[in-house]
């Protein structure tokens, strides 16, 4: 399972670190490493016990102990940065995005656990793409990805 990088805190440590694979529009960075846990930890409920009715009996506990045995250093945790001054559109952000992610699931097996951040670092020609979520885009994206996350693999 892959995990998503949130705060700002992460990225920056992640992009601290020198790409470990470029191409003509992204770089990829690595950080072997967890995220940091949030500053604050989650706030209990007073009151456990809520006042709507009686407790239901028939819904069986879920079984946590596959995911505790799961050393978090092992884990891929992923992280986006797409710029708008490089995809003005948000269509094309979010085409990006699932290009990524689905490049990264592909291949999370080969990579090593940490931090990964795929940042885009120069605009696709909207005059070779002048729909915003072209097929075509996202075959290219796709293609450079999986060529990029084999090098750095």
């Amino acid at each position: 399972m892959i995990g998503r990088i949130v705060r700002s805190v992460d990225f920056e440590r992640v992009l601290r670190c020198p790409p470990r694979a470029r191409s003509a529009h992204f770089a990829l960075h690595h950080l072997a490493g967890v995220p940091t846990p949030p500053a604050k930890p989650l706030r209990k409920r007073e009151n456990e016990q809520l006042s709507t009715g009686e407790a239901r009996t028939d819904v069986l506990p879920v079984d946590d102990s596959a995911i505790q045995a799961e050393d978090p250093g092992s884990r891929v945790w992923l992280g986006m940065v797409i710029p708008k001054r490089h995809a003005r559109r948000s269509v094309t952000r979010s085409l990006l995005k699932r290009q990524i992610r689905a490049a990264i699931g592909r291949s999370e097996s080969s990579l090593s656990g940490g931090l990964w951040v795929v940042r885009l670092r120069s605009p696709f020609d909207r005059a070779a793409f002048p729909a915003a979520a072209s097929t075509a885009l996202g075959e290219l994206a796709g293609e450079e990805l999986a060529k990029l996350i084999q090098r750095a693999a």
